[in-house]
């Protein structure tokens, strides 16, 4: 089983410039059939506070990048957003939907990019300590284990291990994070799995029960320091550095957390 261990940035400057539109367009169809499974279960609205950011940067004549952030009344925080230079190499894709303390359900993470190769991160993230709650890990971890492991054995497929310790404690048990060749079959695969994952997700916000109110501010509140932690400490915001500096790269990191967020938070 072959295992990527390389920063972001070298895995860019190592590898031939060229135009990865091409799958940069099919990530983002990708992403919109998703958006739009979550747009129809749940009740959403932009935050004021990304609408500056609906277009920034230079593209298509050089780097630029998108972010819009949403909340309703059983979302904290959704983004779904893009940043790269599809024209030398690069693009990075979020769609991520951070839950309202009403249910336990992990988190929603999605990441989708190229540099110049494919790569690829899925994941459920959770809101207890696993070790500690045995139930829930049995209700939405150990389910997902088999197909995991099968596909860790996918020869096509580079397990991606962060450089980060951070980020790598910041992975569930059955996340995918992988590096892999843009062919036709990779694309396919990563498109079955993503949709197969919010079906499955989108079904366990239906049957979750909820969550008794006198929890419900703690939870909060854990979700917001996790939420911003993982924004903060991303080594890929070296990118958003290099591309647009450090001001602008500092204010898209806080639309991921949703540290200028205007909109209400669910409670």
């Amino acid at each position: 089983m072959a295992e990527t261990l390389r920063h972001v940035e070298d895995m860019v400057d190592n590898s031939p410039v060229v135009d990865v539109h091409e799958t940069f367009h099919q990530w983002q169809q990708l992403l919109a059939e998703l958006k739009a499974k979550i747009d129809a279960r749940f009740e959403l609205k932009r935050d004021p506070s990304t609408l500056a950011l609906e277009s920034y940067g230079t593209y298509p004549d050089g780097p630029g990048g998108s972010l819009a952030a949403y909340s309703g009344p059983e979302v904290d925080w959704m983004v779904h957003s893009w940043l790269g230079n599809p024209g030398a190499s690069f693009a990075n894709l979020h769609l991520t939907v951070w839950l309202g303390p009403q249910v336990k359900v992990p988190h929603l993470g999605i990441a989708l990019l190229v540099w110049p190769e494919g790569w690829f991160y899925l994941d459920s993230v959770p809101r207890v300590n696993l070790i500690e709650d045995g139930d829930y890990y049995d209700r939405y971890y150990a389910p997902l284990d088999a197909d995991w492991l099968a596909h860790r054995a996918d020869p096509e497929f580079e397990y991606f291990v962060s450089r980060s310790g951070f980020i790598r404690a910041s992975l569930s048990p059955t996340a995918y994070c992988y590096s892999f060749g843009r062919s036709e079959r990779n694309i396919d695969i990563v498109r079955k799995l993503t949709h197969e994952h919010v079906d499955r997700w989108l079904g366990w916000v239906d049957s979750a029960p909820p969550v008794p109110e006198s929890e419900r501010a703690a939870l909060a509140e854990t979700d917001l320091r996790m939420r911003r932690n993982i924004a903060d400490r991303d080594p890929a915001n070296v990118m958003g550095v290099r591309f647009f500096g450090q001001e602008t790269t500092d204010r898209l990191v806080r639309g991921l957390w949703g540290g200028d967020r205007e909109l209400e938070r669910p409670r």
